[in-house]
């Protein structure tokens, strides 16, 4: 007799939308519904300190909207996938100041997509997901560690910049002038 498994019945995004779409710790991961562990404080803290700084550069200078709480981006199609980024950037070239921010999921293409890596996650988890994003079309992914003090950057077809605590982030082909020592994410 046979052991094999058989395969999970896979969801449309509309169903996953119509579901879930409204609801925090939950992902589409190719077709199939994943839970996501609350992440605690130490990740609340390094987000809201990202989200802080990049509103501060985006709105002094004008250059775009940045969206957190985990925004729904959708990374593919066929089977459906749609990630909760922690924060989000998008420019004003992409979405002109004078058309709403969309009420439901975003699609790429996106500037910046920021992840805070999670007690639960490992540093393959972040860089699988980092990847999403920029198969889906972000043009860069920035994922920040709060158990290393460190920070990533990734781009599509390229290796992943590191960043450590003595080092200085700057991305200036989607936030010119945007400088920030990667310490005071985790201070």
């Amino acid at each position: 007799m046979s052991t094999a498994t058989l395969p999970r019945p896979t969801i449309s995004s509309d169903e996953f939308l119509r579901l879930h779409g409204d609801e925090s710790g939950v992902e589409l991961v190719d077709g199939q519904i994943v839970r996501i562990p609350m992440p605690g404080g130490l990740h609340g803290e390094v987000c809201s300190k990202a989200n802080f700084y990049l509103v501060l550069h985006v709105m002094t200078n004008k250059l775009g909207r940045v969206l957190g709480n985990d925004t729904f981006i959708r990374t593919s199609s066929n089977p459906d996938s749609y990630l909760g980024a922690d924060i989000c950037f998008i420019g004003n070239e992409t979405l002109p100041p004078d058309r709403p921010t969309p009420t439901g999921p975003i699609s790429p293409p996106l500037e910046l997509v920021v992840e805070v890596r999670s007690p639960s996650n490992s540093v393959a988890d972040m860089t699988e997901k980092a990847t999403k994003y920029t198969r889906a079309g972000v043009k860069v992914v920035l994922v920040l560690d709060p158990q290393t003090d460190s920070a990533a950057v990734f781009r599509a077809e390229e290796l992943p910049q590191r960043f450590h605590n003595g080092d200085v982030l700057e991305l200036p082909e989607i936030l010119p002038g945007f400088s920030m020592p990667v310490a005071k994410f985790f201070e």
